[in-house]
Order: C-alpha cells, then sequence, then structure tokens
C-alpha cells in the first residue's frame, strides 16, 4: 500500500493510492499515527478498502500532501551512515552507528517550503531512507527486525551546519529547525518494496544533481539499525529512523554550498515517490 495524509497544515486527512487513484479514506476514521500502527491498523485499511474502493472519494487534483505519518513519539536518525559522505565529512568510519535525535516539530509536508532559520548560515540538505516502526519494539534480534517495519518514507534531514558543528554540544540544535524534516509524499509498505538495501536516492538544487547513491552502500543496514536502537531504547508504533545520506551534501563541496531564499530543491527514492522544497526566508511570527 501507498499511504498518504492530505489537506491543510494541522488538519490533514489519511488516504491512499490504489489503482492509479488517490482516494480519500477519512471514513476509515483514523490517521496515521501512533495508535493506528499500535492498534494494527494497516491490516484493518487494508481490509476497509477491499470493501469500500469503489465508495470512496478522490482526492481533489492539487490538493497538499502533509507529512505521511502523523506526528510520532520520536525521530531518531543515524549520522555518516554511508562511507561516501563519512570521507566527503572528514569524519572516521563509524564503528558504530552514530545516533541523534530530530525535533518532531520540525516535521512537515514533503512539497512545503523550507524556511531558513533566524540567523542561518549554513543550511544544508539531506536526501535519506526512513523507516517507520510498525509495533513496540525493545531488544529486538537482528534476524526479527523486519518484523518491526510498517513502512518507508522518503527525508529530507534539513541541517543548519553551523548550528550543528559550531555551536557546542549535540547535532539536535542543526538538526530540528522548523520545516527540517519533511517527511512523504508516501508510506510505503513493505510488500511494495523488493530490497530494501538496493533503493537508488538522488537530490537537486536548481536541477542540479547533487547526491545519488544507493541503500546498498549504508554501512549499517535497516535490518541492523532497528536491532541496535531497539538495546537503548522502546521503539514505539509509528516511530520513525531516518538512515542517513550519501556524498554531494552542501558541506562536502570545496568551496561548501548552502542554501540561500529563491533556491528549489527536489529529491526522491526508487518506489517512495518525490518531494520539493522552495527555499524562503524566515520572517518573524507576530503573536496575537
Amino acid at each position: 500500500m501507498k499511504l498518504f495524509r492530505f489537506g491543510e497544515k494541522g488538519a490533514e486527512k489519511p488516504g491512499i493510492f490504489f489503482e492509479n487513484k488517490m482516494l480519500d479514506v477519512s471514513s476509515f476514521g483514523e490517521d496515521y499515527n501512533e495508535q493506528f500502527f499500535e492498534s494494527g491498523g494497516l491490516k484493518k485499511l487494508a481490509g476497509f478498502i477491499e470493501k469500500n474502493q469503489d465508495k470512496l472519494p478522490v482526492v481533489p487534483s492539487g490538493s497538499r500532501f502533509g507529512s505521511a505519518v502523523g506526528r510520532p513519539s520520536k525521530i531518531i536518525c543515524i549520522g555518516l551512515n554511508y562511507k561516501d559522505h563519512a570521507l566527503e565529512s572528514g569524519a572516521k568510519i563509524p564503528d558504530e552507528p552514530i545516533v541523534f535525535f530530530k525535533s518532531t516539530t520540525a516535521i512537515c509536508g514533503p512539497d512545503d517550503d523550507l524556511v531558513l532559520p533566524k540567523d542561518s548560515l549554513k543550511t544544508d540538505w539531506e536526501v535519506e531512507l526512513a523507516v517507520v516502526i510498525a509495533k513496540e519494539a525493545s531488544y529486538v534480534e537482528e534476524k526479527e527486525a523486519m518484523n518491526y517495519v510498517a513502512g518507508y518514507v522518503l527525508h529530507n534531514d534539513y541541517s543548519e551546519r553551523s548550528f550543528q558543528l559550531e555551536r557546542g554540544g549535540q547535532w539536535v540544535k542543526g538538526k530540528s529547525c522548523d520545516t527540517f524534516a519533511p517527511l512523504g509524499p508516501y508510506l510505503v509498505t513493505p510488500d511494495e518494496i523488493a530490497d530494501v538495501q538496493g533503493l537508488k536516492l538522488w537530490l537537486k538544487v536548481n536541477g542540479e544533481t547533487v547526491q545519488q547513491g544507493s541503500t546498498s552502500q549504508m554501512i549499517f543496514s535497516v535490518s541492523f539499525l532497528i536491532h541496535y536502537l531497539s538495546q537503548f531504547m522502546t521503539l514505539l508504533p509509528g516511530d520513525i529512523i531516518s538512515t542517513g545520506t550519501p556524498a554531494g551534501v552542501g558541506l562536502g563541496f570545496s568551496p561548501p554550498k548552502y542554501l540561500k531564499a529563491g533556491d528549489l530543491v527536489e529529491l526522491g527514492i526508487d518506489n517512495l515517490g518525490v518531494s520539493k522544497q522552495k527555499v524562503v526566508a524566515y520572517t518573524p511570527k507576530i503573536n496575537r
């Protein structure tokens, strides 16, 4: 299945891409969130679609895509998980996964604008495969890990490098700005993906291809990451694991290249769809 959420920000409705049609499944009565996954929502939704496919309305053309997943309990990111990216960053190849968190307030729709943070100097792009957890996972064996996957999502793990690397402390400061986690357009279930370690991923800035890679280049596989993370924390249904980015980020250029207002970022992963974000300048919010 290919699931998506659509509509105005904060009022998204659930949808499904079925037989080349975008169908509104609001009548199913559940959003794609922690409760949905925890209660076996994917299986129930499949049964609902089978019984009601001819009655479901088509999503209006031009509707906004929201994040493919309702706000999860956490976004866990893996740093330097592609050897070529580690090398371009001047970093040592990690012996164990580098783990950091990204605030869930960074989540936005896949085609929403990227808002440059206030005082941003070095906002960068990172195309990544994100994994959505299906059920509670704690101390999972690697051989069982893929049984805990609800699906996969395209993620642009935006980073403000000066916040991340020059301000001390954890990377989370440079990863969690508003609009820094566009997710989607689709959550694609595992049955639609023949080999999750064989997906091509790419990213363009203003039409120029700057990242091209394959999930086959990951240092730590999806199954290992689920196993590994579950040794340190309980993964909850709907949680996101973002699995790292290949070479070609702005930081890796000589001299580095960073985003500015007016730029257009486009990215995609095989079978997961394409997203695009227009870069806009920060404007102060008006308190009412």
